[in-house]
């Protein structure tokens, strides 16, 4: 069985006088795509947000390679391996491509390493190569999506957070974000994705969890829940 690389038990969140997240627990395995999926509200980016520091926890435990990491910030989990890429992407709109692909390396110092990073972003978002030079915040939102993939993929991190990486896509976009997710968890990269497009989320999916109303009502392997008619009934519209 693979190393657990983040655990969360028993997790609770609240903010603005609103219990959003009423004790949670959540495992991810070495080398898992783990989606956690749910309709708006259901506190999946909350959850993100406690896992990564920006917002307080006021119960339960986060551990990240077996060390308790509740309350640390997300510039120490970057050191360790853990990058998150938030919902509405957060990149450098006036600086050029390759200048935010720089920005992710900063904890690194192996010049030659990064350099050859950023060719295989390039290999892997060939479209962000063609535009290089371009300042971000000329690009579409499909374009600033794969930015921000690339910009955490160059710390070279053990686990990705992804939240919701397809929201106000197109579909031509979604298809593309969806088989790079595939991609780089194929490379050994361990993923956590919260998504709204539960369909597309669990169909690559090792494991995924439901959530409702701050708690974990399901979980399974992707392909059972894609199955489950409840799941169907809920999240995938049949």
């Amino acid at each position: 069985m693979a190393n657990t690389l983040l655990k969360v038990s028993g997790l609770k969140v609240s903010y603005g006088g609103i219990k959003a997240v009423k004790g949670i627990d959540m495992e991810v395995r070495e080398g898992e795509l783990i989606t956690l999926i749910g309709s708006n509200g259901a506190g999946k980016t909350t959850t993100m947000k406690a896992i990564t520091g920006s917002l307080g926890a006021e119960g339960g435990s986060i551990e990240y390679l077996g060390q308790n990491i509740k309350g640390q910030g997300a510039w120490d989990l970057v050191k360790q391996g853990l990058a998150m890429v938030p919902e509405g992407r957060g990149i450098f709109t006036r600086m050029t491509i390759t200048e935010n692909l720089l920005m992710g390396s900063y904890i690194r110092s192996d010049k030659a390493g990064i350099q050859a990073d950023i060719e295989r972003m390039f290999g892997i978002f060939p479209r962000l190569k063609e535009r290089k030079d371009q300042l971000a915040g000329t690009m579409s939102g499909g374009e600033q999506q794969m930015l921000a993939m690339a910009r955490a993929l160059m710390s070279q991190p053990k686990v990705l957070l992804l939240d919701e990486p397809s929201m106000g896509l197109s579909p031509i976009m979604v298809d593309k974000i969806f088989e790079v997710v595939r991609d780089v968890s194929a490379q050994g990269v361990t993923i956590v994705l919260v998504e709204q497009n539960a369909q597309r989320a669990l169909q690559i999916a090792d494991r995924g969890y439901v959530m409702d109303s701050g708690l974990i009502t399901m979980t399974g392997p992707g392909k059972d829940l894609l199955t489950d008619p409840k799941v169907r009934e809920a999240y995938l519209g049949h």
